[in-house]
């Protein structure tokens, strides 16, 4: 049984990403295992599951950009600004698809996004969706975000008219604000009635698996610790330099060619992971060593 890799899972909908965390650590019998961002309970798609090792590189996951496509329905507000919150606001918006593809781009760029209270964002150690169980409202910052591109794919007129989006954008966005925020700047609310999540990175939900797959072929699903850091700047490293990392040696950046900003990968020959380097000044010290000796 593999102990050390990744996981690319298809999520169902009704899960939460700590369900697919448990199953996950029953099917690979180990506990060390973690995800790289929550996706909420309603949504499906690529959730980043890090076995052994590999929850020590969830940070670098966490961080890159995701893609989704998801339903925005018209004229009704929700609790939650998706569709398993109560109905708080509801009104007809016979809105035209020509009006919708301007208030959507009027989101496109950075933004200053409000997250929601149903979230897992934390305030004061706790987070705010075990806040709003509570029946607490807090005081929150906005954050700055990306998105780029956000389009308008599919429109059906009517009193309470969908509308399919196609949304990209970094890490930290909360599509069902966007959502509720296109809806007031048309002059009404709305809701995100359903969301897939397409992407994280390279990760794509093409490569994707079920988790009946995942329990049916454990180690044929998950990737190595080089390929869980392919979105990373790669460096070949000799047998040298292997050695000298796993140490937690710093190199000079020159040593390790003309690299970009970083954070760097560094893989031997055989295509293993020794090491996450990143630039501090004129030197390129370890973030994340992977020691030869170290089990899961």
């Amino acid at each position: 049984m593999m102990r050390d890799g990744l996981v690319v899972v298809d999520k169902p909908g009704g899960w939460t990403s700590h369900d697919v965390v448990a199953r996950c650590r029953k099917v690979y019998d180990q506990r060390r295992v973690g995800h790289a961002g929550t996706l909420d309970p309603d949504a499906t798609g690529v959730l980043l599951v890090g076995l052994g090792r590999a929850t020590r590189l969830l940070r670098y996951l966490q961080d890159a950009g995701k893609s989704y496509r998801g339903r925005i329905v018209f004229g009704i507000a929700t609790s939650t600004l998706d569709a398993s919150g109560e109905i708080v606001e509801q009104a007809p918006m016979p809105l035209t698809r020509e009006e919708v593809d301007a208030a959507v781009a009027r989101f496109v760029g950075e933004l200053e996004q409000l997250p929601p209270m149903v979230s897992a964002v934390k305030i004061g150690g706790r987070r705010l969706h075990q806040l709003a169980r509570a029946g607490v409202d807090v005081e929150r910052s906005r954050g700055r975000v990306r998105v780029a591109p956000f389009v308008v794919e599919y429109f059906e007129p009517g009193p309470y008219p969908p509308a399919t989006v196609l949304v990209e954008c970094g890490s930290g966005t909360f599509v069902r604000s966007l959502a509720a925020d296109v809806g007031l700047a048309l002059g009404g609310s709305a809701h995100l009635a359903a969301l897939r999540r397409l992407s994280v990175g390279s990760f794509t939900v093409e490569e994707s698996h079920p988790l009946d797959e995942i329990a049916a072929d454990p180690d044929g699903v998950a990737l190595p610790l080089g390929t869980a850091m392919r979105d990373l700047e790669r460096v070949d490293v000799d047998d040298e330099q292997a050695r000298a990392a796993r140490h937690g040696i710093a190199f000079p950046v020159g040593a390790l060619g003309e690299r970009g900003g970083g954070p760097y990968a560094l893989v031997t020959a055989g295509e293993d992971l020794v090491a996450v380097y990143e630039r501090r000044g004129a030197a390129c010290k370890p973030a994340v060593v992977i020691a030869a000796t170290e089990h899961a």
